[in-house]
């Protein structure tokens, strides 16, 4: 996201921080991720770069250069 797709985030809130300051939180992933919540291990299916699990609202982020993979979905924390 502008730094040549080289950018390491510390936390999930630093990576939905970066999506929600660059416009990307609500783009859609090219392939949905089927993934386990990071929060309470409940299965959903991300579809934009930011998503709140449906089960207990532990928000998600990937940002668009690291989208292919569901290894790089970080966790921001409840309602974040």
């Amino acid at each position: 996201m502008h730094d040549g797709c080289g950018g390491n985030f510390a936390s999930g809130k630093a990576v939905v921080d970066k999506l929600r300051m660059m416009g990307f939180s609500q783009g859609m992933l090219a392939d949905p991720f089927k993934l386990n919540c990071h929060h309470c291990g409940q299965e959903m299916l991300m579809e934009t770069f930011e998503f709140a699990c449906p089960s207990c609202g532990a928000v998600h982020g990937v940002t668009p250069c690291h989208s292919f993979s569901p290894e790089h979905v970080q966790c921001a924390g409840v309602k974040y």
